[in-house]
């Protein structure tokens, strides 16, 4: 398993590992692509154009992984469940939103140890959002 790091210097870390900002991009693009189909999850994006989210998904993604401090930069600290309070966030949602991130995931095709790291913290990341019980 390949020794990936988040925050320590001179560590590869897992956004280094798998490519850095152009793997991250494209991540984020194929899961968007999902999302703006999706009649469950597109309404939580009021923007007409879901450019600007998915911009600032990629940048968040990119920070945590080890990448440039550009979200942090723009937009403070992430208040990742703050962000979301405004927003139904059940487990039909949630459930939709890691089907299009495994559609996006599997298509980066990232070496196994890689993928279950990724995968992991988005699974867990996902599970965080919850906020309001099934209907």
């Amino acid at each position: 398993m390949t020794d990936i790091r988040r925050d320590t210097p001179g560590a590869e870390t897992l956004f280094d590992a798998v490519g850095g900002e152009p793997t991250f991009r494209r991540l984020v693009h194929r899961f968007y692509q999902g999302v703006a189909a999706d009649p469950l999850l597109r309404p939580m994006y009021p923007e007409e154009d879901l450019g600007p989210a998915e911009e600032r998904f990629a940048l968040f993604l990119m920070q945590y992984w080890g990448g440039p401090r550009t979200y942090s930069e723009r937009r403070g600290h992430p208040r990742l469940q703050m962000r979301h309070a405004p927003f139904r966030v059940d487990r039909a949602a949630h459930d939709a939103w890691l089907h299009h991130m495994r559609a996006a995931v599997d298509d980066l095709r990232l070496p196994p140890d890689l993928e279950r790291r990724l995968w992991d913290y988005v699974t867990r990341a996902a599970a965080s959002m919850i906020n309001s019980p099934d209907a």
